[in-house]
């Protein structure tokens, strides 16, 4: 659905900015924001002075941490950029802003190419179905090889993705662009910080490649509009309107994908890419169709992009501002919403008032006085809002699909310094909980320590320091040590019959299960479990029938070897009875949690550990070395490829308990020359051997 090109949503364009680490995002940002005139000097990532990167670590580490919101001008089309981090440790920050955004731009370096991260992003993109622009950066720096980058895309990203423009000369030599749509050659004047643009002829030595490079580009849209096939088969010439049409039908399909090259810290390339966004990534009007499930009967139901629709939005993040409090995201996908006015949380059913709405600008804010269907803006002071939540009217009864977001793998002991910051670190650790999704906080229940649980050392490392600057709270922190789950490995049937008085009143409930292990691939989407009732309502009376499955999912929460939480289960209700007098919920619940404990006992339990996918660059000299250490470490080797001419790139899965210190190892083994990426994969059963090591340890610790 194209809609009214006339409309303002036609004019709307939500875009992400995604990459590996150091692939240029930052940058790429921070001069958009300066060509569109929100900016009126550049900041730069290695200066600490970034717009987007507003964070105190964020500008110490020179790494994006928080993905930043801003909204600039282009033509006459309204820009909402998110500019996403690109290190695994913050993969919540990324999947939570493709969940929201129409388009995105994948920022590939021109000299590294294809990394490890940049594949997580791009199927993260996949997931949600998100039209994507390829912009190929650092094209000025020495090793940049634009046909290379774009044959390892072809190769292990997709083959749908076509230069639309191609650079004229490359490393110091690199001076502009040709692009195949125009065939003009594009400078970009230094004196003006690359301001200004002067329009040329192709130079003659180009003209062959270019010509050949357009011939390439119109056969692969051709499919995409029948008049251009006609003209491109008649060798007529194509009208650069319709060429500019065929690209956009094909990139809004996710059936072609333009790339773009340029280097953005020499200030070339960017109009193009501005110019690219407009023209070819969709509007709010042009992604169609928002689909979601009524609450109760999980009815699929969808909606129109109306701004006179019924209001419909979904939370995607939260964040505790020092100035404003508590501020919730939210991307608007139906009707308006006024300041002043309520919106029911479909999610927990509770009605609350809006009384500030706020357009973000990274950390700056303007007041809103209201968010039309496309945007995205936040709301203050809602307290009762969580990521993932939907938001409505209360006229349209929907939820909107949550995020997927992965488990934590790694856990670290925390303790206050002092009694005053005792009492402030709950309080802190609740808020930081609130805002990242991948950040958990519990109790252990043997040592009473608190463990707070994340993606990777780094991302505790930035949970401390900001206990520290934002909240004014010193703490101990103990090594890290990995989080690890349990499943069992038969089947197994298990029964309770729970007779009591309990305040005078008879309780009775009488279960039984049969537990059977499952394999990852035979749960549903996202599901840890799976919980199957097969009673009438004459056994067990359906009002009994949620309590149960609640509390046997529950159960589930505290295995039997170290009291952590049980996966890749399957629960079946095979059997139970029930008094009309003296069964309660209450008693059904006690029932099921007792039996699930017991039938988990029975069941062979074992220990799964995180397997992490961990990628190695190294010099061909080391790569021996180091496939001998990973294999050291229980390590299988996935892939081992050609990276350029004189290194190769090495994937393994190995399990993280093996992986602390790795940094230090590598050094090592390389002379500091390879470099790796960490990224959590799956879990895994533990060998025998590793669990019997483990328990001792767990037991030993607390005799």
């Amino acid at each position: 659905m194209n809609g009214d090109a006339d409309s303002p949503l036609s004019k709307i364009r939500n875009i992400g900015i995604m990459a590996h680490i150091d692939a240029g995002k930052t940058t790429t940002t921070e001069r958009i924001l300066f060509y569109t005139g929100f900016l009126h000097r550049m900041g730069e990532v290695h200066d600490g002075n970034a717009f987007t990167d507003w964070m105190e670590q964020e500008r110490e580490r020179g790494i994006t941490i928080t993905s930043a919101t801003v909204t600039c001008m282009w033509k006459d089309k309204q820009i909402n950029i998110i500019d996403t981090p690109g290190h695994v440790d913050f993969t919540a920050e990324v999947e939570r802003s493709l969940r929201v955004l129409d388009g995105a731009i994948a920022v590939f370096c021109a000299v590294s190419g294809v990394e490890p991260q940049s594949e997580t992003v791009w199927h993260q993109a996949d997931r949600y179905k998100v039209p994507l622009l390829v912009y190929i950066n650092k094209m000025d720096r020495i090793g940049a090889d634009y046909e290379r980058v774009v044959q390892m895309i072809h190769e292990r990203l997709t083959p749908f993705a076509h230069p639309i423009n191609i650079p004229i000369g490359k490393e110091d030599n690199f001076e502009g662009v040709i692009d195949l749509i125009s065939m003009q050659a594009w400078g970009f004047d230094p004196l003006t910080c690359g301001y200004d643009v002067k329009l040329s002829p192709i130079p003659d030595n180009m003209l062959e490649t270019a010509t050949y490079m357009r011939e390439s580009l119109l056969e692969a849209v051709s499919e995409f509009s029948d008049e251009l096939m006609m003209l491109f088969l008649e060798g007529k010439e194509v009208p650069e309107s319709l060429l500019r049409e065929a690209i956009r039908k094909g990139t809004i399909a996710n059936r072609f994908i333009p790339v773009l090259c340029g280097s953005s810290l020499k200030n070339k390339g960017l109009q193009l890419l501005l110019d690219a966004v407009c023209d070819f990534l969709p509007s709010p009007l042009d992604i169609g169709l928002t689909h979601g499930f009524t609450p109760i009967e999980h009815d699929s139901i969808s909606i129109d992009a109306d701004p006179h629709g019924p209001f419909v939005a979904l939370a995607f993040k939260v964040q505790i501002d020092k100035y404003v409090g508590r501020l919730v995201y939210i991307r608007v996908y139906s009707g308006t919403l006024k300041k002043g006015g309520t919106v029911l949380n479909q999610t927990n059913g509770k009605r609350e008032r809006v009384s500030r709405m706020l357009q973000m600008m990274s950390n700056r804010k303007n007041d809103l006085d209201n968010l039309h269907a496309g945007d995205i803006g936040a709301v203050v002071g809602s307290k009762l809002l969580m990521t993932g939540d939907t938001l409505t009217d209360g006229n349209i009864d929907i939820l909107l699909s949550k995020m997927h977001f992965p488990d934590s793998v790694i856990s670290e002991a925390i303790e206050p310094k002092t009694k005053a910051d005792q009492e402030n670190l709950g309080i802190a650790l609740g808020r930081l909980e609130e805002e990242d999704p991948t950040f958990k906080v519990h109790i252990d229940k043997d040592s009473g320590q608190t463990l707070i649980s994340g993606m990777g050392e780094l991302h505790l490392d930035i949970i401390v320091d900001r206990l520290r600057r934002e909240f004014g709270v010193c703490v101990n922190v103990g090594n890290p040590h990995v989080s690890y789950k349990e499943t069992i490995t038969r089947e197994a049937v298990c029964g309770e019959t729970f007779v009591r008085d309990l305040n005078g009143k008879g309780n009775y409930a009488s279960v039984q299960f049969r537990l059977s292990p499952l394999a990852q691939k035979d749960l549903p989407d996202e599901e840890k479990n799976l919980f199957i009732n097969h009673l009438n309502e004459f056994t067990i009376p359906t009002e009994y029938w949620k309590a149960i499955e609640e509390a046997a999912i529950n159960a589930l929460n505290d295995g039997p070897l170290i009291s952590g939480n049980v996966e890749r289960v399957k629960i079946e209700l095979i059997d139970g009875d029930y008094n009309p007098v003296d069964s309660t919920e209450l008693a059904f619940r006690i029932a099921t949690g007792i039996a699930v404990g017991k039938g988990l006992r029975t069941a062979s339990p074992v220990l799964m550990e995180p397997i992490m996918l961990l990628t190695v660059l190294s010099p061909d000299d080391f790569v021996g070395d180091i496939i001998s250490d990973i294999n050291s470490k229980r390590g299988k080797i996935d892939v081992m490829r050609r990276h350029n001419d004189y290194q190769q790139e090495i994937v393994a899965e190995v399990p993280l308990s093996e992986l602390f210190g790795y940094s230090t190892r590598i050094r090592s083994i390389s002379q500091g020359r390879a470099v790796y990426t960490l990224e959590f994969k799956k879990y895994e059963i533990c060998p025998s051997n590793i669990q019997n090591a483990i328990l001792k340890r767990i037991r030993g610790y607390f005799e």
